[in-house]
């Protein structure tokens, strides 16, 4: 009954708690342990995925919002109870425990935040070298899908020009409590080698916005706030909808905007 009560008290941060072992076990197990010694998992809930992790040589951390699910981890896993972080992961702060130091991100996301999660990663990529998880299908579909498809959009090109995307496999709702109405998706993120683009990365991300902010437009109409010279409309790539441009091309898309007037 307790754990119904929390589960019940849980669904409006949009979580949805695992109850296959097998499921839990194959995500931890999607980490390549590469390039970090840190590992913090969001939102742990009753530690399913925990128990898996901590088999790891990681040092691993959680960070959890809800209180009653902090309590059960501090009871239930003692030796973890110092590295259990009662905060808001999109508030707080990481630097003030991993201070400069690299750490993966893993988790069964809660679905109404799972894209604003993604761009705190990115905003973090520096120290962020994989992110591992679950998150609703379609979600997880758009960050690995390439151009030409439907789904590919601002998520898309943005995690994929700083991370290499894998789309691991699907997870049906009935292994959840309460179930969701759409299956989840596990996908892996590992950052690439070198990670900084051959551009203005700031002018990059505002490219890529503003070009699926309308995304039905050519990028000579959707970009018009630019003020591009007439010579550079001339270019055939903005006669381009952003959906058809690859990564590679959004970069060199910015590098064009960035020595327009220069």
């Amino acid at each position: 009954m307790a754990e119904q009560n929390r589960v019940k008290a849980k669904k409006h941060l949009g979580q949805h708690f695992l109850k296959d072992e097998n499921i839990a076990r194959k995500i931890a197990d999607s980490l390549t342990l590469k390039g970090y010694k840190n590992v913090l998992e969001i939102g742990p809930g009753m530690g399913v995925l925990t128990k898996y992790l901590l088999e790891k040589k990681l040092e691993t951390f959680v960070i959890e919002i809800d209180t009653e699910s902090v309590e059960y981890l501090k009871t239930n896993y003692l030796h973890l109870a110092p590295r259990i972080i009662e905060q808001d992961f999109l508030k707080f702060d990481l630097n003030l425990i991993f201070k400069e130091e690299s750490f993966a991100i893993i988790g069964n996301f809660p679905y109404n935040i799972s894209t604003q999660i993604v761009f705190k990663v990115l905003d973090m990529r520096d120290q962020i070298p994989e992110f591992s998880g679950m998150f609703q299908k379609e979600v997880a579909q758009r960050i690995c899908s390439k151009e030409g498809n439907k789904v590919y959009g601002i998520l898309s090109v943005l995690t994929q020009a700083f991370y290499h995307a894998e789309y691991l496999f699907t997870v049906p709702p009935g292994v959840f409590n309460p179930p969701p109405k759409v299956d989840s998706g596990v996908l892996r993120l590992v950052r690439k080698k070198d990670f900084t683009l051959a551009c203005n990365e700031v002018l990059f991300f505002k490219v890529v916005k503003t070009a699926f902010g309308q995304r039905r437009k050519t990028l000579r109409n959707s970009l018009k706030t630019f003020n591009l010279t007439d010579n550079l409309k001339a270019n055939s790539i903005f006669g381009m909808r952003p959906e058809q441009l690859s990564v590679q091309r959004f970069i060199e898309l910015t590098r064009l905007i960035e020595n327009d007037k220069s």
